[in-house]
């Protein structure tokens, strides 16, 4: 079993920053893909962005390429994401998940996942 707790997340104005952490507990040593996903409300929960137990792959939507990066390190076994220039639709609570073959965008692919942290951009 893997436990993923998510923190970072608040309240920010349009165009600023936040950074996300999970911090992942448990059979971590079998983990090698983790993602970070976000739903809004009354929206389906969507892929945000995705790396590799080694940090050498990293993957993301499109709404967020340029703007998030998604980083891991492995020593404290915790996954960050950066979210700058930030904008009222980023605002989601965003889940941290963990799979254990490869990295992906689907959500289906993921074994387990955290509660969620919120963010708010306000505009």
């Amino acid at each position: 079993q893997v436990q993923l707790v998510e923190s970072g997340g608040g309240l920010v104005q349009a165009g600023g920053s936040l950074r996300l952490s999970c911090a992942a507990s448990g059979r971590t040593s079998s983990i090698y893909g983790m993602g970070w996903f976000r739903q809004a409300p009354g929206k389906e929960r969507e892929f945000v962005a995705a790396i590799s137990v080694a940090g050498g792959s990293t993957y993301y939507a499109d709404s967020v390429k340029g703007r998030f990066t998604i980083s891991r390190d492995n020593a404290k076994n915790t996954v960050y994401l950066q979210m700058s220039s930030l904008a009222p639709e980023d605002t989601a609570v965003y889940f941290c998940a963990a799979r254990y073959n490869g990295i992906s965008s689907d959500r289906q692919a993921y074994a387990y996942w955290g509660q969620g942290t919120h963010v708010t951009v306000s505009s």
